[in-house]
């Protein structure tokens, strides 16, 4: 896309994109509030969903899946993914077709609707300032991991600032580990491109998520270092 064209289209994403899905958040947040009262499972992941493809849709992002065989929809897991940008969250949840949970910093439930919403549809708070955050997320994740429901987290933490991966922290694989889950690594390419952190502004694109196959917990239940290092391993051939 050359210079006039990208200008252009900060234009449209500013005057037209932005007000349609301000408008568009506002109504998925307040749909999930209330279904929510009758199936979270249903209706803390379904309004996000759409709305996340929507949100690709009108800045003229292209999700693309690979891996998807490797993965059955009546199991539970942890998804662990890199952590390149803001368009991380849409691609997963618009485009990886299985149900979950985000694990996330407790600071995220305190925006004002949004946060909300996310403890309406029951996703997995961690207060990162507590030296029991990790206890009370296995006790709050224990409710939440049956007939498939799964959870995603980004264990670098944070987006990256460069485009190369930060070091993982272990809250999610020691949670896999807890409950003797499988760790599904997801390669996220293309997001940082999209939108790294240093800008509000949106080049259209292409993300490709490729799922890889799952890394089975050992019967100790204690090595998550070796998880860890295998999903790393695992989301860097693909990038």
């Amino acid at each position: 896309m050359n210079k006039l064209a990208l200008y252009l289209f900060w234009v449209y994403q500013w005057l037209i994109a932005a007000p349609v899905m301000l408008v568009a958040t506002f109504i998925t947040a307040l749909v999930t509030m209330i279904g929510c009262q009758l199936s979270s499972e249903y209706w803390g992941y379904y309004p996000a969903k759409w709305w996340s493809r929507l949100w690709c849709a009108m800045h003229f992002v292209r999700v693309r899946v690979r891996g998807r065989e490797h993965i059955d929809r009546a199991t539970s897991y942890v998804f662990v993914a890199n952590h390149q940008g803001a368009y991380d969250i849409f691609s997963i949840y618009g485009y990886l077709g299985h149900p979950f949970k985000w694990m996330m910093r407790k600071g995220i439930s305190n925006i004002p609707l949004v946060g909300t919403a996310c403890r309406a549809a029951g996703h997995i708070m961690v207060d990162t300032k507590s030296a029991s955050g990790l206890r009370h997320t296995i006790e709050d994740a224990k409710h939440k991991l049956d007939d498939g429901m799964s959870i995603v987290v980004f264990p670098e933490g944070r987006r990256t600032d460069d485009g190369k991966m930060g070091p993982f922290k272990p809250g999610g694989f020691k949670l896999a580990l807890e409950f003797g889950l499988p760790v599904v690594p997801i390669t996220i390419d293309g997001s940082y491109r999209v939108m790294p952190r240093s800008t509000f502004n949106v080049r259209p694109g292409t993300i490709t998520l490729t799922l890889h196959p799952p890394i089975a917990p050992e019967d100790d239940g204690h090595d998550y270092e070796r998880v860890s290092r295998l999903a790393r391993e695992a989301i860097e051939s693909a990038l």
